[in-house]
């Protein structure tokens, strides 16, 4: 029986409807019809007719137009080139003469300059006709049938090695033969194994290519070439020095040999040439290997390879005793193989062989390895810095560890050794190395500014951060990178809570780097300072912020506050009000056109500078550029405000008159004379002219500039008088006085600052002193004549205060020195400042010391030395003597300013359980009150049980330390009592099922009464029911607090008590199906109705006996209405419901219907022929839901036999 392929009837109508009405008969579902009535293949799908042959007369003129050109001795030649219609590319008959290909034949025309003609032949095959030189005529032919005819493809497989032939030297042959057979010739790359050369062309082209590279192979053929494989040690031998030896077997036999180089590790030589000659240098090449062979041995010794770097022993010393013995034997390790070759003189490699094996047993007895595998990540934190954590481990365990670079990327740790060292050291490292895998990095952003900040002076900060995450490792980027990355290393949880503890700090710094500037007079700096820095450091501590104050050298009146904003508002206020108390400081605000306040700030702030300054330092603050604001804020001393107020006025008036400016150049050495002492000299030019004169700040680039500004007579007046003044000053004169030399020491000390002082206030006057040892009291001055008396009459003060200067001796024992100096000898400083004398403290008395002997040694019966009198025991230490220079009635104020800072101890009684209280939570509240009042307190230890609190400290100061103690008992007192009162408790009896409704939602009800009454109220905790006794009782709530306050909230709770008791609980049916609706969403629709009702509605949970059933609890009287309300809205939305379901039953198709329309449907049967070419042999039909098979327009395919025949492209 013959096979029955089935196709589908979609696929061929149009074959159909040319069939016979019995062609089209379809076998029956069972396909048990009778097969003869289908139709045949053949009869169904007919083949094309072929293309009948052409006449043999057509062919001999096609082949000699193609094939038979005979060459002709014009250089001009005519070739005629036909394309038949199925290898056109372009097939467009109506566009003949136009289009793409008239100018594909325009183009080829210019680039080779040969003439073409076209022409149609009857078959609508292409004839062109090309004229010109044979060269450009073939390059034409070439441009022709690529780009006019389309291209086949063949491919031609010869042996590799005649490649080359086939492309000649430099590609010539390659390109002489695609001109000649006009196809393009693709050959391999030498690294591609392929010996496939591919043409592309036309079939007459392809097959020209064809037999010419197969003409070139089969000559290549009758070379032979011959391989042989001979050890690498012996080429040596083959090659001789300077390849000679192989030289000459080339020139006798005339074949080619080619070794290998040495630096090629290939064992094969090749030798090419005739036959015979090849066959004649292989028997020479095997006659040299075998003499050597002979005399000449490799061999090789087995060794793991991580004992190689033992064997040859360090720097080679193993290795270079064997060697010197047996210099002819070649050793040789390749690493990663477990071998060691030897190459040598037979005898000579046996010894050798002996004694490597040995040196092999005895490392293989002795030593072992281990490997480990870590992740690359951890190597370096094995290594440690400076490899400090391997170099332990292997000094430790005598072993040496192998850890792979960087760029291996590898993760295997090799630890060689003795056996037990390797062991050891390898538990170690993978301990270490478990550890790093539990830890975690991570990177945290923290601007570098705050760097600094966090580390702390000296590393201080940040190591109290270490200190409370030691497991933790904290690096900060170098200040170079300007790196905002801080990274944390440690274990997971350690680095979570760390990291969280600095991004706190962080926030901290964040919050607290809001910074203000408040100006305060310079002569009111050291009030807010305080004794000792009290004042200050009690506004830093109270306000929790930073005060940082200019240096006392320093011209600024500016003080920092930073911290939080709040804060510094409050730190600011305070420094203010200090000022304020301290002097008559008051606030004024003057009205001055705002056109006008650029003018009077002048440039860079000149103008309302030197005001400023001339009125005491006050300030004055201009409202900002452009904003438009008149009013103008001094702030100062009463007097000094109305004083800048009048000059600002009046310059505000010259300013919109009259004004006018002159600039006029002194040295800036001669400013400080031309103001005088205190302004002086220049506030006697400004009385009498009525000009402002305006000297440089040290901020000014022209130091000489000195601006006069007024009305123009006015500034002409004062420009002149400080013109002579200039002139004068300029008038350079030398003058001489008398010092006594005892006196010398004092002006040039401390590398002469008084002699500088000297010339900062007397216009740069210069004072020479004669030099030391010449015992001269000539002192030489220099400089202008007005500067030079000046400091010639200041000098002769100084020397009359040094004349009068007295030392005394102030007696204080050792124990208070450092108490009077204070902090960073700021006391003693003061007190220097203030008497204008020098204080030298004694040297320390070292307790270390050994005693002095009670008696001199003797010799003879006679003291050996001087007889020293007897010490005085009343006679006061050196250690405690403080000697004091100056006039005589200033030492005497400095020696009672120095005993008032001598502390003394009084003593307090407090109450010993109020003792914690004092010290504070970490010892905060003594502190406090230490450096609120300058004192020591002393409390004595809790074992004593001791009443009596030590105060030490000024006796100014214990009088207020006294006070501040007694009145903080006081207040510890006044809180017992008071927290006695609060710890009232009492209880009151409620129902547990209220306590729900006396919380409220979310604790709101009892929050409020808690927060009216001031009161903490306690509900009983859940107890387990599985408990057998109650903890407490359920029903007890227990109220604490002030007694009335107590009974206040009780009575509160009682009234919630008692309206919950007179509400009621209904049950009320409503239909499951509205519950979502009542509810709304979120619970939103059943809020509105408990607020509107005054009720609570309990619906039904999922899973619930009875869905229907809702619980209205409420007032009698609000529950009905709630019931009515809720019964109303059933009603409404149960009709919504009923309608909706009515709807969806008909939208929904009946059972029936939807069980037919489900059914699926018979598989078509499609159309059926017989004797179809797949059911020949053994192939199946093909597959119609297969892609390959039936692929899609567009999808690619892959190639597959098919029965069919050849796919054609």
């Amino acid at each position: 029986m013959s096979s029955v392929a089935v196709l589908t009837q979609e696929s061929f109508n149009e074959h159909r409807s040319g069939l016979l009405p019995e062609q089209t008969a379809v076998a029956g579902p069972s396909g048990a019809g009778d097969e003869e009535s289908l139709p045949t293949y053949k009869d169904a799908f007919p083949p094309l007719p072929e293309k009948a042959a052409s006449p043999e007369g057509t062919q001999e003129t096609a082949n000699a137009w193609t094939s038979k050109i005979r060459p002709l001795k014009s250089s001009v030649i005519t070739q005629v080139f036909h394309v038949p219609l199925e290898e056109r590319k372009y097939k467009d008959i109506n566009q003949f003469g136009e289009g793409d290909q008239a100018k594909v034949c325009v183009d080829i025309m210019h680039k080779t300059g040969a003439h073409l003609e076209l022409s149609m032949a009857k078959d609508q095959g292409l004839s062109i006709m090309v004229s010109g030189k044979l060269d450009a005529v073939m390059k034409a032919r070439k441009e022709i049938v690529s780009r006019l005819q389309t291209q086949a493809s063949a491919t031609v497989a010869i042996p590799k090695e005649h490649h080359r032939f086939v492309i000649g030297k430099n590609g010539e042959k390659l390109q002489e033969l695609e001109l000649k057979t006009a196809t393009k010739i693709q050959i391999p790359r030498p690294d591609d194994p392929s010996n496939q050369i591919k043409i592309s062309g036309t079939k007459e082209g392809l097959e020209k290519a064809k037999h010419e590279i197969l003409l070139i192979s089969a000559e290549q053929d009758k070379r032979a070439v011959e391989r042989v494989n001979i050890d690498k040690v012996y080429h040596p031998f083959l090659t001789g020095a300077y390849n000679k030896l192989v030289g000459e077997m080339m020139q006798e036999t005339g074949a080619r040999i080619n070794v290998p180089p040495p630096s090629v590790n290939k064992t094969e030589i090749v030798i090419t040439g005739e036959k015979e000659q090849v066959a004649l240098a292989v028997a020479m090449i095997k006659k040299v290997y075998e003499e050597k062979a002979n005399s000449y041995t490799v061999s090789s010794v087995s060794a793991p390879s991580w004992l190689h770097r033992f064997i040859i022993g360090k720097k080679g010393q193993n290795l270079a005793k064997i060697t010197q013995q047996m210099p002819k034997v070649h050793i040789e390790f390749t690493e990663g193989e477990d071998k060691i070759t030897l190459e040598g003189p037979t005898k000579d490699l046996q010894m050798v062989q002996s004694q490597i094996e040995a040196i092999v047993t005895d490392l293989v007895s002795r030593m072992d390895y281990a490997e480990i595998s870590v992740d690359p990540k951890f190597h370096r934190h094995l290594i440690g810095k400076g490899g400090v954590n391997i170099n332990r481990i292997k000094e430790l365990h005598k072993v040496t560890v192998r850890i792979p670079p960087d760029n291996e990327k590898s993760n295997l740790i090799r630890i060689e050794g003795d056996p037990q060292g390797v062991q050891e050291a390898k538990k170690e490292l993978l301990e270490l190395a478990s550890r790093m895998e539990n830890e975690r990095t991570k990177d945290l952003i923290i601007e570098q500014r705050f760097h600094r900040a966090i580390i702390g002076q000296k590393g201080e900060k940040i190591k109290e951060v270490r200190d409370k995450f030691p497991e933790v490792i904290i690096n900060f980027p170098d200040p170079a990178q300007k790196s905002d990355i801080v990274q944390l290393r440690g274990p997971r949880t350690e680095v979570e809570k760390c990291s969280k503890f600095m991004q706190k700090i962080v926030a901290e710094m964040v919050e607290n780097s809001f910074s203000v500037s408040v100006p305060i007079f310079k002569q009111f700096h050291k009030n807010i300072i305080g004794k000792g820095g009290s004042n200050i450091k009690k506004i830093r501590e109270e306000t929790n912020t930073k005060i940082d104050l200019p240096a006392e050298n320093s011209n600024s009146e500016m003080i920092v506050i930073t911290g939080k904003k709040a804060n510094c508002e409050v730190a600011r206020n305070r420094i203010l009000a200090i000022q304020k108390e301290l002097a008559n400081i008051t606030e004024m605000e003057v009205s001055i056109p705002s056109k006008l306040h650029n003018s009077l700030i002048g440039s860079k702030g000149r103008f309302v500078r030197s005001i400023m300054e001339e009125c005491g330092g006050v300030h004055i603050h201009f409202p900002t550029e452009g904003s438009g604001i008149d009013k103008v804020t001094i702030r100062g001393p009463v007097e000094e405000v109305e004083k800048a107020k009048q000059q600002l006025l009046a310059l505000a008036e010259e300013k919109q008159t009259k004004s006018h400016t002159a600039e006029l150049r002194a040295k800036p050495e001669y400013h400080k004379f031309l103001i005088g002492k205190g302004g002086g000299n220049i506030r006697k030019v400004r009385d009498s002219t009525g000009a402002r004169i305006i000297f440089p700040t040290a901020e000014d680039q022209d130091q000489e500039l000195i601006t006069v500004i007024g009305t123009e007579e006015a500034v002409r007046e004062a420009q002149k008088e400080l013109e002579e003044l200039i002139k004068s000053l300029d008038n350079v004169v030398e003058d001489l006085m008398m010092v006594d030399p005892k006196h010398h020491r004092y002006f040039v000390a401390r590398r002469g600052q008084v002699l500088r002082d000297l010339a900062d206030e007397y216009g740069g006057v210069m004072v020479s002193f004669p030099r030391t040892g010449s015992q001269s009291e000539k002192v030489t001055l220099k400089g202008a004549k007005e500067c030079v008396e000046a400091a010639k009459k200041r000098m002769q003060e100084i020397i009359e205060d040094l004349d009068a200067q007295v030392t005394i001796e102030c007696v204080i024992t050792q124990k208070f020195h450092r108490s009077i100096m204070g902090p960073k000898g700021s006391r003693i400083q003061q007190i220097t400042r203030d008497h204008n004398v020098q204080i030298k403290f004694p040297d320390r008395e070292d307790p270390q010391a050994a005693p002095p002997a009670e008696a001199p040694v003797q010799e003879n019966g006679e003291a050996n030395g001087e007889v020293k009198e007897p010490i005085d025991p009343a006679a006061p230490k050196k250690c405690d003597v403080i000697v004091i220079s100056g006039r005589k009635e200033r030492c005497e104020a400095a020696v009672e300013a120095l005993k008032a800072l001598v502390p003394v101890t009084i003593e307090v009684e407090v109450p010993f359980e109020l003792h914690r209280y004092i010290i504070g939570q970490k010892g905060s509240g003594i502190r406090k009150m230490m450096d609120e009042f300058e004192v020591n307190i002393q409390v004595p230890a809790p074992e004593l049980q001791s009443d009596i609190i030590s105060i030490t400290g000024l006796a100014n100061h214990l009088d207020r330390a006294k006070e501040g103690l007694q009145e903080r008992v006081k207040e510890l007192q006044a809180e017992q009592e008071d927290r006695a009162l609060r710890s009232f408790k009492l209880t009151i009896t409620v129902d547990p099922k209220y306590h729900p409704k006396i919380i409220g939602r979310k604790g709101a009800i009892i929050t409020t009464i808690r927060t009216e009454h001031d009161v903490n109220i306690q509900f009983p905790e859940k107890n387990d029911e599985n408990q057998l006794a109650a903890v407490s009782p359920q029903d007890q709530i227990t109220i604490t607090g002030y007694e009335h306050k107590a009974t206040a909230a009780r009575d509160a709770i009682q009234a919630i008590v008692d309206e919950l008791e007179e509400m009621i609980s209904e049950d009320i049916t409503l239909d499951s199906r509205v519950h979502a609706r009542i509810i709304g969403a979120r619970g939103k629709g059943i809020r509105k109705i408990m607020d509107e009702f005054k009720v609570d509605l309990r619906f039904p949970q999922s899973g619930a006996a009875d869905p229907n059933l809702v619980t209205v609890t409420g007032r009698p009287e609000l529950v009905d209405e709630a019931i009515d309300h809720l019964l109303n809205l059933e009603e409404e939305y149960m009709a919504d419901v009923v309608e909706s379901e009515a709807k969806s039953a008909y939208m929904r198709p009946s059972g029936s219907s939807a069980s037919a329309m489900d059914e699926p449907r018979g598989p078509s049967k499609g159309f059926v022929v017989r004797e179809a070419p797949w059911t020949t042999g053994s192939e199946k039909a093909p597959d119609m839901s297969s892609s390959e098979d039936f692929p899609s327009f567009g999808a690619p395919v892959a190639t597959k036999a098919s029965p069919w025949g050849p796919k054609r492209f």
